[in-house]
C-alpha cells in the first residue's frame, strides 16, 4: 500500500474516528507527550486572552492538551476530518474552544482567520501534501512574536530509530489497526513517518518559512528519537 492522499486520508481517518480514542489511550505516552509539548508554548498567564489555532485537532486529544496549559484561551480547533470533529465536537468544552472543519493550508476557506498568537499543531505536517505552503500559510496567520509548538513524529535519522518505529508498528499499531477494520489508515501511518523529514530537515523547512528560534526537544519513552516538539516563533 502506499501513502494515502488527502482526500483518502480524510475518509480514512472518518471511518476510524469511533475507535481513535480507544487505540492511542493503549500508547505509553500519548496524551502525556502532547501536554509537554502544549506547554512548550510558553504561554503566559494560561495564555489569557491569547488566540490559539489547534491545527489538526482530530477527536480533541491536542486541544485538551492545550486546556491544561491554556486554560484561559480562546481555541480554535481545526481538522480535515468531519468524522474525528463529530467525535470532538461531542465532548464536553469551555466555551472559549470552537471546532471548525477544514485545511490548514486553506484556513480563509473554512472561515478562519487570525492573527494568532500562538499555533499548536500535532502529527498534522507528515499528513499535508505540501508542508512547506502549509507552514507558509501558517505563518501567514501569525501574529507578530507569536509562538508556534509542532509535535510531530519526524526520525532522528538514526537506523536504530527507524529499526524502532518499523518494529512498534508491524507488532502493535497495524494489527491493532487491522482488527478495527483501518488498517490502510496504521499503513499510512507506518510508511508516512519513513518518508517525512528527519527531525533536523523539519527544523530547517520551519526555518526556511520564516520561523525564528526554532529548537528540536525531545520526548520521553520509546518515542525517544522517534516524536519531537519543534518550537519557533514569529518575528515581532
Amino acid at each position: 500500500m502506499s501513502i494515502l492522499r488527502e482526500d483518502a486520508l480524510a475518509v480514512a481517518f472518518d471511518h476510524a474516528a469511533a475507535r481513535y480514542d480507544l487505540l492511542v489511550s493503549a500508547s505509553p505516552g500519548y496524551h502525556g507527550h502532547l501536554r509537554r509539548s502544549a506547554r512548550r508554548l510558553g504561554l503566559p498567564d494560561e495564555g489569557r486572552g491569547a488566540r490559539v489555532l489547534d491545527l489538526g485537532c482530530g477527536t480533541g486529544a491536542s486541544t485538551a492538551a492545550l486546556l491544561t496549559t491554556a486554560g484561559r484561551a480562546r481555541i480554535t480547533a481545526v481538522d480535515a476530518s468531519q468524522g474525528m470533529l463529530e467525535r470532538a465536537a461531542a465532548k464536553e468544552w469551555p466555551g472559549a474552544v470552537r471546532f471548525v472543519r477544514g485545511s490548514a493550508d486553506r484556513l480563509a476557506e473554512a472561515g478562519v482567520e487570525g492573527p494568532f498568537d500562538a499555533v499548536f499543531a500535532a502529527y498534522l505536517f507528515r499528513n499535508v501534501p505540501d508542508p512547506d505552503t502549509t507552514l507558509s500559510a501558517v505563518r501567514a496567520a501569525m501574529a507578530p512574536g507569536a509562538r508556534i509548538a509542532v509535535h510531530e513524529y519526524a526520525l532522528s535519522g538514526k537506523p536504530v530509530h527507524r529499526a524502532l518505529w518499523t518494529t512498534v508498528c508491524r507488532t502493535v499499531i497495524m494489527p491493532l489497526g487491522r482488527v478495527g477494520g483501518d488498517a490502510r489508515l496504521y499503513e499510512h501511518l507506518w510508511r508516512s513517518v519513513l518518508g517525512f523529514d528527519t527531525a533536523r530537515e523539519f527544523a530547517a523547512r520551519m526555518r526556511t518559512a520564516g520561523f525564528t528560534d526554532v529548537r528540536v526537544l525531545p520526548l520521553p519513552g520509546w518515542q525517544t528519537g522517534i516524536t519531537h516538539t519543534f518550537v519557533g516563533r514569529v518575528a515581532a
